[in-house]
């Protein structure tokens, strides 16, 4: 039988063992663009779970331990393989809910309730990926709960066969195979899978993730980045609820907070409420706080000390705070946009067209589904629409849209471009659905064109790719490769102008990219085009990409 504390070990080694090979996993790219960050996500996502259920007492019961890791990385999932890690754990959960031990009969239908629950959630699954692992391994764990089967011969069943599903992945997806690569978000799996083993073993699963503190270091230096601080205390609660509480209505607590502070995040589910407020009084949310239940986890900071601190710890690329002097709850307007995006020039572009708020992310830096819900909370307006602007953050946007108390629709646009489109065509004057429909239109009748570099050698659409190439793709496909990088990004516009007989060139020039080379690359466009297609050109800065193209 299977323990809590058994669980609460295992998601610990999970983490340990996921999080000293998550590299590994960002590099099981299909192509040799440098935004591999499928390890990096279900590491910060499966860390969060392994932070969070320390907390819980030995003694706990399985169901609690799974209730916990559920909400915890429904909080933190990053990137669409973490929202999906997130899913099989929410799935699990519900499957164990009552039950103080597991058996093996019990742990093979909480596998496949994960699978359904992850299944579930995607609009289009594809084969060859972690869906594929997780529900072969639910089903061979199924066919192996006889009812003297123990849960650790189901277990290792499930994971015998995780693993030969993974080894599968290139034989179903030719994109795999072409790559030499198994499935990256699979192989993620397959790692956490290992790592519970040896906590239902009760092996020693050492410490959280080497670098949990690290990232949280880094999360929070973010955060606090050229903020002009109103208050001068952060406050961070995790409330379990009890049967003897004062109160149970989080709406209540979230409307009182908002008139201690700002930048107040609630986030509840049936057994824990987590919070976050930035207030002069963290001694009236603690009382506040405390008439909903216990506290199993508060910090309070003081920000002002701490901001320089952190800037002098961490210097990475430049990131923009959430709206924090935005009003946290009372809408004093109808509607309001969220729009995830990095790049100096690109976030004063969206701020300019009436973007409310702005989630420091994009390709490599996929924000949690908390970072989203935070920033649509802080939108005063009674309906928020978010812009993705990155297929690999889609799914952490609609769960902050049904963890969010507003009315929330999501635009699933792919590229920052397509966002800026979308915004554009914003009409406040129009209904939800109305503006929903056409910014989606919008967002699709803009071409983009991405122009960077390959993070390794290889062999993609008949190109042969060195290390370090510049690269272009147009529309998601990658379809040269080049010396440098004005070339490829004149080829790219050019390109993608003639086969969609575009009239509008804009392009959006990068952290790299000198005033030279932006200078050159339109005069070679508009010496092209004789005044037939406009070309604008705004300094975007940002990373990784040289240049970001659209055309209309």
């Amino acid at each position: 039988m299977l323990s809590g504390q058994m669980l609460k070990e295992g998601i610990v080694s999970a983490s340990k063992r996921l999080g000293s090979r998550k590299d590994e996993v960002d590099a099981l790219n299909v192509f040799p663009v440098p935004d591999g960050d499928t390890g990096t996500n279900m590491s910060m996502t499966v860390a969060a779970a392994a932070r969070e259920i320390l907390s819980l007492d030995d003694g706990c019961d399985f169901d609690t331990a799974a209730e916990q890791i559920a909400s915890s990385m429904l909080r933190a999932a990053r990137g669409n393989s973490g929202v999906i890690l997130s899913l099989i754990f929410r799935g699990f959960a519900k499957s164990v809910k009552g039950l103080h031990r597991i058996g093996g009969k019990e742990l093979a239908n909480a596998l496949a309730q994960g699978s359904d629950a992850a299944y579930k959630a995607v609009m289009k699954p594809t084969e060859g990926t972690i869906l594929t692992v997780i529900r072969e391994a639910a089903q061979e764990a199924q066919a192996r709960a006889h009812d003297s089967a123990s849960a650790a011969e189901v277990w290792h069943a499930a994971l015998d066969r995780a693993r030969k599903s993974l080894a599968h992945t290139p034989a179903i997806l030719p994109v795999l195979r072409q790559a030499g690569v198994v499935d990256a978000g699979g192989q993620g799996l397959v790692y956490i899978m290992e790592g519970l083993t040896q906590g239902f073993q009760c092996a020693d699963s050492g410490e959280v993730e080497d670098n949990f503190d690290e990232i949280l270091m880094l999360n929070h230096a973010a955060a606090l980045n050229d903020i002009d601080f109103a208050y001068d205390y952060c406050t961070e609660l995790l409330v379990e609820r009890t049967t003897d509480a004062v109160r149970d209505d989080a709406e209540y607590l979230r409307c009182t907070l908002a008139g201690l502070g700002d930048s107040v995040v609630v986030v509840e589910d049936e057994a824990l409420i987590k919070v976050h407020v930035h207030s002069n009084q963290p001694g009236d949310v603690l009382n506040l706080a405390q008439e909903y239940g216990q506290f199993i986890d508060m910090k309070v900071e003081n920000m002002r000390r701490q901001e320089s601190g952190f800037r002098n710890l961490y210097a990475g690329p430049a990131e923009i705070p959430l709206n924090s002097d935005a009003s946290p709850l009372t809408p004093d307007k109808a509607f309001g946009l969220v729009a995830v995006a990095n790049g100096d020039g690109i976030i004063d572009m969206y701020k300019e067209i009436g973007v409310d708020a702005v989630v420091s992310g994009g390709q490599s830096m996929n924000p949690s589904t908390e970072d989203i819900l935070q920033a649509v909370n802080q939108v005063p307006a009674e309906h928020v629409f978010i812009l993705p602007n990155n297929k690999n953050i889609i799914m952490a946007a609609e769960q902050a849209a049904e963890l969010s108390p507003r009315a929330v629709s999501v635009v699933p646009t792919l590229t920052v471009v397509e966002g800026v489109s979308a915004a554009l065509e914003f009409d406040p004057d129009e209904d939800a659905e109305y503006n929903q429909a056409q910014m989606r239109l919008a967002a699709e009748r803009v071409q983009t064109g991405l122009v960077t570099y390959a993070a390794r050698e290889s062999n993609a659409n008949g190109l042969d790719i060195r290390e370090g190439a510049v690269i272009g793709l147009e529309n998601g496909e990658l379809t040269i490769t080049e010396n440098n990088p004005v070339t490829a990004a004149y080829r790219i516009a050019q390109s993608l102008v003639d086969q969609h007989d575009g009239s509008i060139i804009t392009v959006y020039t990068g952290e790299n990219i000198s005033q030279a080379q932006s200078d050159e690359l339109a005069d070679k466009l508009r010496l092209l085009y004789d005044g037939d297609v406009d070309v604008a050109m705004i300094n975007g800065g940002q990373p990784m990409y040289y240049f970001i193209i659209a055309v209309e």
